[in-house]
């Protein structure tokens, strides 16, 4: 029983993994070739063309209460997030800007409680606490090049907390709102295109024209729109489809991984004891969290053969 149930998980768990991954590289790509001061511009023109590409695939439009339920979710999801990661990742380094996000375990954990009925076991709370820890240790270590020349700017920091409770509670609405009627291609693609259709009129008026852009900077929306945001949302919101709400948050923990990594291996930041046991730590949660699973499942299956017998 343990054996089936780990098999119907773990796909899930590898397609969840895209997102967290996905989203840690790029606080990267945009720190190093988007155009700077343009957070507005820059969050609608990652936005609008991966709903589109979406939306292309999926061939379905809303439909009911679909209608305010996208958009709600593309203000939440998309529209405020977006802006507030792109702000986060020309403050911060890209090792404080995710290891910041990831307290969203923490947090889809608590929402989930109330809004799901999804009570969080021990394994998870515990795994929970074990990853905050390691961004704690990661934030008070200064941060990959913090320290040393960027500095942690106040409100990169306010940006990542910010952006990290809106997506939560967006992240909980959506599982509570998603009937399986509907698909999570198409859901996700109405998420996008209302948020990217709500910042156009704010970037219109706040920032003028749209940002003139070098082939570095094409490349980098290119990255940030079919990977980091068509592909990582459809993937994250598959496994909030498919997983507890708190599993998916202790996923999430990678977020900080791998932009620790890139950071260290291509930004040039440091990578010091700090950031090596908050990375550690972050692993460990995620590790911790994997066996609530585990040891929950056990117990049933030993239930189970007993009834049988």
């Amino acid at each position: 029983m343990e054996t089936i149930r780990a098999r119907r998980t773990w796909p899930w768990l590898l397609v969840t993994a895209i997102a967290p991954i996905a989203w840690g590289s790029n606080y990267f790509v945009t720190r190093q070739f988007l155009p700077l001061d343009h957070p507005l511009w820059g969050a609608a023109l990652r936005a609008l063309p991966a709903g589109i590409l979406l939306v292309a695939v999926a061939r379905s439009r809303p439909r009911g209460a679909w209608w305010w339920k996208s958009l709600v979710l593309g203000a939440l999801n998309v529209s405020a997030f977006f802006v507030l990661i792109y702000l986060a990742s020309q403050l911060l380094p890209s090792s404080v800007a995710s290891t910041i996000m990831a307290s969203s375990a923490a947090a889809l954990m608590l929402l989930a409680w109330p809004l799901l009925a999804e009570r969080p076991g021990g394994f998870a709370i515990a795994g929970a606490a074990l990853g905050f820890g390691g961004v704690c240790v990661m934030l008070l270590g200064g941060g990959g090049s913090a320290g040393a020349d960027a500095g942690i700017r106040p409100l990169g920091v306010l940006a990542s907390l910010a952006a990290m409770l809106l997506s939560s509670l967006g992240f909980v609405l959506s599982k509570k709102w998603s009937t399986g009627r509907e698909s999570t291609l198409a859901t996700t693609s109405w998420q996008l295109v209302a948020g990217g259709l709500l910042l156009l009129p704010f970037a219109a008026l706040v920032e003028g024209a749209p940002p003139a852009l070098d082939a570095p900077a094409v490349a980098g929306f290119a990255y940030v729109t079919v990977v980091a945001t068509a592909l990582a949302f459809v993937a994250w919101f598959s496994g909030l489809r498919h997983l507890p709400a708190s599993t998916v948050g202790l996923i999430g923990l990678l977020n900080p991984v791998t932009g620790v990594l890139l950071g260290t291996l291509v930004a040039g930041e440091v990578f010091g004891p700090a950031q090596a046991l908050g990375t550690a730590l972050v692993l460990g949660g995620v590790m911790l969290g994997r066996a609530r699973t585990r040891a929950c499942a056990g117990p049933r299956a030993e239930r189970t053969v007993r009834t049988a017998g």
